[in-house]
């Protein structure tokens, strides 16, 4: 499956099948938060909360690839990622884009 953040592949021509989008929402525990507010403190990296979104990421991305293979697509196109505050400590990220066949492989 080829994943692009543009609307086209070079070399390919392409017949737009549909959008495609995968959804998580993520939350740390109650400790790994805590320590984290703590850190706000005197700055820096929040990396707990960077491993949390990197996870968010790769989930939603592989659901988005899952539903673009049920539909027999060969890629997905103009991908694009948004991402929500739920509640403190928990974000929602969503990915979307179009799946698509190769016409001429």
């Amino acid at each position: 499956m080829i994943l692009v953040n543009t609307d086209y592949i070079s070399g390919k021509e392409l017949e737009m099948l549909s959008l495609v989008k995968g959804s998580t929402i993520q939350s740390k525990n109650l400790g790994k938060d805590i320590t984290q507010s703590f850190k706000t403190l005197v700055g820096g990296e929040l990396r707990a909360y960077n491993e949390m979104m990197n996870e968010a990421r790769a989930l939603a991305t592989k659901r988005m690839v899952e539903e673009a293979e049920a539909l027999g697509a060969d890629a997905v196109v103009n991908i694009r990622y948004a991402s929500s505050a739920i509640m403190q400590g928990a974000a929602e990220v969503i990915v979307y884009g179009t799946a698509v066949k190769f016409v001429n492989r």
